[in-house]
């Protein structure tokens, strides 16, 4: 059996704690041996039935990134609308993507279709396959983030859009949007936090009981 002593389930708890969604990237390239590595960590993500319906896909056409920049900004800009007075005003002052910025954007999807795992544990609950997903963002963003790169989820998109441009199967449905690169600066709190958009709700997970 494996054993992990002290010293190291101190600095995985450091790592959770400076993971954080990173929108501020210096434009330094990122080694392929590097991203490939955090890509490899990712696919030991549990999945249900042992599906592993995650797709990576690295969109490094400009033409299709300035689509997605496009896209964001039309999304940027109606949620903006939706808030009023000085809700709006701290939201437009929010940097919520390092779209222009990055020097690696991966799309990450779950292939709906996916044969692999025969559809065990996903009868009554389909959508554990997208969940399956999520798990493989978060060990590829803590792997990156031990690694010192940066990662930010972009969510003010189109889906329908993003799929088209990037021209993927009509079955794979898209969770994420990750910029990837080494952040501009270093924060122990969340940006939204700093920025006064929302305080954290308090150290600790709440337990309910039942």
């Amino acid at each position: 059996m494996v054993s992990f002593d002290a010293a190291f389930r101190e600095t995985l708890a450091e790592l959770f704690a400076w993971r954080r969604d990173v929108r501020r990237f210096r434009p330094d390239p990122v080694d392929e041996s590097l991203l490939r590595a955090c890509l490899d960590l990712a696919t030991l993500s549990p999945s249900v039935g042992n599906s592993q319906p995650w797709r990576f896909v690295r969109v490094s056409d400009p033409v299709r990134r300035a689509c997605v920049v496009a896209s964001f900004e039309r999304c940027n800009a109606e949620a903006a609308a939706g808030y009023e007075a000085e809700r709006r005003e701290a939201y437009v002052r929010l940097k919520l993507a390092g779209l222009r910025e990055a020097p690696v954007h991966l799309a990450v999807f779950c292939d709906e279709d996916t044969a692999t795992g025969h559809g065990l544990g996903r009868t009554t609950m389909p959508e554990m396959l997208r969940y399956s997903v999520v798990t493989a963002i978060q060990t590829f963003w803590l792997a990156a983030r031990a690694q010192g790169l940066g990662v930010g989820w972009v969510s003010i998109l189109e889906p329908d859009t993003v799929c088209e441009t990037l021209a993927v199967p009509c079955a794979w449905h898209l969770v994420a949007y990750l910029c990837v690169g080494y952040p501009v600066e270093e924060h122990a709190d969340p940006e939204l936090v700093r920025h006064g958009w929302q305080p954290r709700l308090g150290n600790g997970m709440p337990l309910i009981e039942r």
